[in-house]
C-alpha cells in the first residue's frame, strides 16, 4: 500500500495534474498567439495601407509569415508547428472566411479599393495548441470613415466585449457572492442581450455565429455557443467552464444579418472529418493523404497543397464521400457590410484571459450619433474580464 501511494504522489502524477496541465498548455497557446498577433497586425497594415492590393496577395503574405514565424520556435524539438486556420480575407458582404486560389481566373485578380470592410483571420498551433484570431478593418481606414462603418465597428467592439463576459461561468462571475451565485444565461439570452446593443448602432448579429471550445488538435470541440442558429443549424450545446479554451466569433451586418450562398465563389477552404471511407481515384487518395499528414484536423486552404491544380480535382471525392467538409462561401443576404471578431480565450479562476485578441479599435474616432443608452447593460460593460490585480499589455497592436 505504502509502495502504491508514493507512486501516486511522485512526479508522474504531477504531470498528469489537471491544472499542471493546463498550465502547460497554456504556454504554448501564448507562445501560438504571440505569433498570430505579429502576422496578423501586418496583414491588416498591408490591407489598410494596400488599395489595389490583390485579396489573394494578401493571404499568401500571411501564410508565408505564419510558416515563417512558427520556424523560428521550439527549433530541435519533436513538436508539430504550423498554420491553425490560413490567412482569409473577406470583403464586404462576404461574411465566411474567405481565401481564392492562385490557380481560379477572376477570383486571384479581386483587389481590393479603398473603404472595403475586410474580415481578416489566421492561426498558429504549436503543439497541436491553435491560437486563432480575427480582425475587422476598412481599407484607408486611416481617413474618413462613414457613419455606417463608423457604427458597425462600434456595435462589433461593444458586442464582443459583452460576449466574453456572458461566456464568465457562474462560480468566477464578479457578481457570484457566497450567498447568491450568478446565474450563467442561456444562448438565448446571450443573443437578446447582443441584439440590444447591435441594435443601438442600426446593427444586426448574423445567424448562426458559433463559437467552438478548443481542443489539442481541435478547433471544434464538442461544446458550441450559436448565436441566432439559422433554419437546420446545429443549436448550442455544453457551457463554458474553467480550464476550458474557447475560440469565440461575433459577427455583425448592417443589414438583414441573414446569409446566402455566394454565386461563382469556389469553397476553398476544408477541414478534415472523423468520417472513414475509402477513397477510389488516386487524385483523391494522394489529396488525403497529404492534408492528414500536413494539417490534421485543423482547417487548410486548397492553395496550401503541393499541387493547387490536383487539389482542386482531389478534394471534390474527398467532399463528397464525406471524409473532408468544405467551408460554403456565404454572404449578407441583402449585400450590406458585415464585420467579424475571432478571439481565444482561456478561462481560468482568475476569469477570461484572452489569449489571441484582435486591437481595441479607438473609439474616439469612431464616434457618431449612434450610442448605448441602456445603462444596465453600460454597467455590465464595466464587469472586470480577470479578477487578476496585475495590469496586463494590450493584446496587440496595428503596426504604423
Amino acid at each position: 500500500m505504502t509502495d502504491k501511494k508514493e507512486k501516486a504522489d511522485g512526479p508522474a502524477a504531477a504531470e498528469s495534474n489537471p491544472e499542471n496541465e493546463f498550465a502547460l498548455s497554456l504556454t504554448k497557446y501564448n507562445d501560438a498567439a504571440a505569433i498570430s498577433h505579429r502576422v496578423l497586425a501586418k496583414v491588416c497594415r498591408l490591407a489598410i495601407d494596400g488599395d489595389g492590393k490583390t485579396i489573394l496577395s494578401l493571404c499568401e503574405e500571411g501564410d508565408k509569415l505564419l510558416d515563417e514565424e512558427c520556424s523560428k520556435v521550439y527549433k530541435g524539438k519533436k513538436i508539430s508547428k504550423g498554420i491553425a486556420f490560413p490567412t482569409t480575407v473577406s470583403p464586404n458582404d462576404i461574411l465566411t472566411p474567405y481565401t481564392p486560389l492562385a490557380t481560379d481566373p477572376g477570383e486571384n485578380e479581386i483587389a481590393i479599393k479603398k473603404g472595403d470592410v475586410l474580415k481578416i483571420q489566421l492561426g498558429a498551433q504549436l503543439g497541436g495548441y491553435p491560437a486563432i484570431v480575427g480582425d475587422t478593418v476598412i481599407v484607408g481606414q486611416d481617413a474618413e470613415l462613414t457613419d455606417d462603418q463608423k457604427n458597425l465597428l462600434q456595435a462589433t467592439h461593444y458586442c464582443n466585449e459583452a460576449l466574453l463576459r456572458l461566456l464568465l461561468p457562474s462560480e468566477i462571475h464578479p457578481l457570484t457572492t457566497p450567498e447568491k451565485p450568478h446565474r450563467q444565461p442561456s444562448a438565448y439570452e446571450i443573443t437578446q442581450i447582443l441584439n440590444k446593443i447591435a441594435a443601438a448602432y442600426d446593427c444586426t448579429i448574423v445567424e448562426s455565429t458559433t463559437s467552438f471550445n478548443f481542443l489539442q488538435n481541435e478547433i471544434e470541440g464538442k461544446k458550441r455557443l450559436v448565436l441566432h442558429p439559422g433554419e437546420g443549424m446545429p443549436k448550442s450545446e455544453g457551457a463554458p467552464e474553467v480550464g476550458d479554451i474557447w475560440g469565440v466569433e461575433l459577427a455583425l451586418s448592417k443589414g438583414s444579418g441573414k446569409l446566402k450562398d455566394i454565386p461563382g465563389k469556389r469553397p476553398t477552404l476544408h477541414k478534415k472529418t472523423d468520417t472513414k471511407v475509402g477513397l477510389k481515384r488516386q487524385t483523391s487518395k494522394a489529396t488525403f493523404t497529404e492534408v492528414n499528414k500536413k494539417f490534421g484536423n485543423f482547417p487548410f486552404g486548397l492553395r496550401q497543397l503541393e499541387d493547387e491544380r490536383t487539389a482542386k480535382m482531389g478534394i471534390v471525392e474527398c467532399v463528397r464521400c464525406g471524409v473532408v467538409r468544405q467551408f460554403e462561401v456565404l454572404g449578407e443576404k441583402d449585400g450590406s457590410i458585415t464585420s467579424r471578431l475571432f478571439t481565444t480565450i482561456a478561462i481560468t479562476k482568475a476569469g477570461i484571459n484572452k489569449i489571441a485578441a484582435p486591437p481595441e479599435p479607438e473609439l474616439e474616432k469612431l464616434k457618431t450619433d449612434k450610442s448605448i443608452e441602456n445603462a444596465e447593460i453600460l454597467d455590465f460593460l464595466k464587469l472586470p474580464l480577470n479578477k487578476s490585480k496585475k495590469k496586463k499589455k494590450p493584446a496587440a497592436k496595428k503596426e504604423e
